[in-house]
């Protein structure tokens, strides 16, 4: 990998996201800004077709425009028994500007009558440096599908997903223990575990 700078820029307007990531990653970079922090920087269509692919465009678009280093991530739901959906998908699981609720709406819709509920959260992480260089760091969190809602932290599908080594769903979770299980936490002690290394 090459030199990082001082700036990280997550390539993200989810505060939910930015929230986790500025928490997990803070001990990295001295300054984390997030699509927010910036007027000029367009619409990212996420044309890719895995969430390597869509992670890949989210960093390099905005590290084009912004001149910093730029996490982007690409993450979602993978349902076993909807044959990985829906994957990829998943913030628009129920349509393109569809809510957190309508999308688990639909997701507790198509499971209603499978007895299969075992599911898991997908993380990809690319990181693109202002000099060019890339990494990718993945990371999953397993888990059963409830068939309703439990808690009320966390953010999009959370309430539905349920942990079983702490009998309750990510949204019942602390932040503290969600932020060292997570999908997002484990990409990110890679990527961590990658800069220690690099020392």
């Amino acid at each position: 990998m090459k030199s990082r700078s001082e700036t990280l820029v997550i390539a993200t307007r989810n505060r939910g996201k930015l929230r986790e990531f500025s928490s997990l990653l803070a001990c990295v970079y001295d300054e984390i800004l997030s699509l927010a922090d910036f007027d000029s920087i367009p619409h990212i269509e996420e044309t890719g077709l895995s969430f390597r692919e869509n992670a890949l465009i989210k960093a390099e678009t905005v590290s084009r425009f912004s001149g910093m280093d730029t996490l982007g991530d690409d993450s979602g739901l993978v349902v076993e028994a909807l044959g990985g959906a829906p994957g990829i998908y998943s913030a628009r699981y129920a349509g393109k500007d569809a809510s957190d609720e309508e999308n688990n709406k639909k997701l507790l819709g198509e499971l209603k009558r499978k007895k299969n509920r075992d599911a898991k959260f997908v993380c990809c992480l690319a990181l693109v440096l202002a000099d060019g260089g890339r990494e990718f760091f993945e990371g999953e969190c397993r888990g059963q599908i409830l068939r309703e809602k439990r808690g009320e932290s966390g953010f999009g599908y959370d309430p539905v997903f349920y942990v079983p080594q702490y009998g309750k769903t990510m949204a019942e979770l602390s932040p503290d223990i969600k932020n060292s299980i997570s999908h997002r936490a484990i990409a990110s002690e890679k990527l961590l575990s990658h800069f220690s290394g690099l020392k």
